[in-house]
């Protein structure tokens, strides 16, 4: 390792600890940055948004191509070569990852490959992959360590996915094989995604989720477009139930499935997807070898600035509270690295937008319906744009989609957005827009779009709060009313 002293220690190179590291170097600091890869990248790139979201596009081409008969376009049924497939996902991982890395060297960060763990609140012990032990001595430090998969209750996850049976999204984006027979545990976005990409590549999926619906905590509207495609996609969908017990046999897991009514039913799967959620990896930090605590549930308290109750020390990204979401790390690593530098800046986004890759897409950003009448009570409209009024979603023949408005109804600002419908994560970063800015359901509805766009959607669902809207009618909305 060599180098012995640094002005910041950044831990973790995920899309928290690489923007963190990269801004603080611009800002004229001196960076070590340490993580165990040969390049930048954590588990969004390596393992998790960047190898999915390329595996889902493939998936996503393999289900157009059957469902374009009845535009009059027939294909042969679609060959899966594995292999192939397997190197393409990994190429762009690789593409990705090493440009990063070219990134480190002109920006002349000091890259580690290694581990670290805290020996005070002024050094870090490092492991590195070579074998060597060293000690690292900073000013500050940056924790951007990411997450891990939750396990099962009763399972180990190192020593069963070892065995073959059971699969964390890690190594089932590794795509080995296809299993006839894959439940997925877990109803969230991984679980859906996963399954999304396993059934379209010709695996029966059955999805279990504990809650009563899918996708617990998104806006209802929304999960019922996504929930009528996504029954059809796979063999089955079981709300309010649990996965209990597992037992291995020679040919699959032999799962107790148990309802809310109290069923119970033993089923036999090849494989077992754990989608189950996600923990801050805080517990091998070496933490207690300073003044930060984490809390119960393993989350490092930060304040505005992502300073942990010791000056020095700051964390970013899935290792303190909010939604684990890359694009947050990142956020939150630049405000961390701005801080340090001395400059006066707070984390006082308005809202962090969310997307749901799975078909169609989902995608929110603010408050939803639910919070808005339940969590903080306001006095709001919730406006409606279905896709089947727009233009450009008929000649995709996805007239499946949905755009929704949380507006408030006096000061009309707009305090959610919520979509639906293929693209709808590249149409949601307008909401976030205009909640940044402050705009109101005027700002988006004088707001010229192209047609035929999907985007037309925001405008429309803007007009119909005030009962302009073009290509639906809704009763013209009385002044202050």
């Amino acid at each position: 390792m060599a180098k012995k002293t640094t002005q910041l220690a950044v831990i973790g190179a995920g899309p928290g600890g690489y923007a963190a590291a990269f801004l603080a170097a611009d800002l004229g600091m001196d960076v070590t940055l340490i993580d165990p890869a040969g390049n930048p990248g954590g588990t969004c790139l390596y393992r998790g948004c960047i190898p999915s979201k390329a595996l889902l596009h493939v998936a996503r081409q393999i289900r157009e191509s059957q469902e374009s008969r009845v535009w009059g376009v027939e294909f042969d049924r679609p060959r899966i070569r594995l292999n192939t497939l397997r190197e393409w996902k990994n190429g762009v991982v690789s593409k990705l990852t090493g440009g990063l890395g070219q990134l480190v060297e002109q920006r002349r960060i000091h890259y580690v490959r290694g581990t670290a763990t805290f020996r005070d609140n002024t050094s870090l012990s490092v492991d590195t992959i070579d074998g060597q032990k060293d000690t690292l001595h900073f000013e500050n430090a940056i924790i951007a360590a990411g997450s891990r998969a939750s396990p099962l209750p009763g399972v180990n996850i190192e020593t069963e996915t070892a065995a073959g049976r059971f699969m964390t999204a890690t190594g089932a984006l590794e795509i080995k094989e296809i299993p006839k027979k894959l439940l997925v545990i877990g109803g969230g976005y991984i679980g859906l995604e996963m399954g999304t990409l396993y059934a379209s590549l010709g695996a029966n999926v059955t999805v279990v989720e504990m809650t009563s619906t899918l996708l617990p905590g998104v806006d209802r509207d929304l999960v019922r477009v996504l929930s009528k495609r996504f029954s059809k996609l796979v063999k089955e969908v079981l709300v309010e139930t649990v996965a209990k017990r597992f037992s291995i046999q020679k040919n699959g897991v032999k799962v107790t499935l148990e309802s809310a009514n109290g069923h119970s039913a033993i089923r036999l799967f090849d494989k077992v997807l754990m989608a189950v959620g996600r923990r801050p990896r805080s517990d091998d930090l070496g933490l207690e070898n300073t003044g930060v605590l984490a809390d119960a549930d393993g989350f490092i308290p930060v304040d505005a600035q992502q300073r942990t109750a010791v000056a020095t020390l700051y964390a970013v990204g899935d290792v303190v509270r909010g939604p684990m979401l890359a694009h947050k790390a990142s956020h939150e690593g630049r405000i961390a690295a701005e801080v340090i530098s001395g400059r006066r800046v707070v984390q006082d986004a308005v809202a962090i937008p969310a997307v749901v890759y799975t078909d169609p897409e989902i995608a929110w950003v603010g408050l939803t319906e639910s919070q808005a009448s339940k969590e903080k009570p306001i006095d709001y409209q919730a406006v409606r744009f279905p896709w089947a009024a727009s233009g450009r979603a008929l000649t995709l023949d996805r007239p499946d989609g949905l755009t929704k408005l949380i507006i408030d109804r006096r000061s009309e600002r707009i305090l959610g957005v919520g979509i639906v419908g293929t693209g709808a994560g590249e149409l949601i970063s307008e909401g976030a827009l205009a909640m940044e800015m402050g705009a109101n359901a005027a700002d988006l509805g004088l707001t010229i779009h192209p047609h035929p766009t999907l985007s037309e959607t925001v405008k429309e669902a803007a007009d119909a709060f005030y009962g302009n809207a073009t290509s639906i009618y809704r009763p013209r909305r009385q002044p202050g009313g």
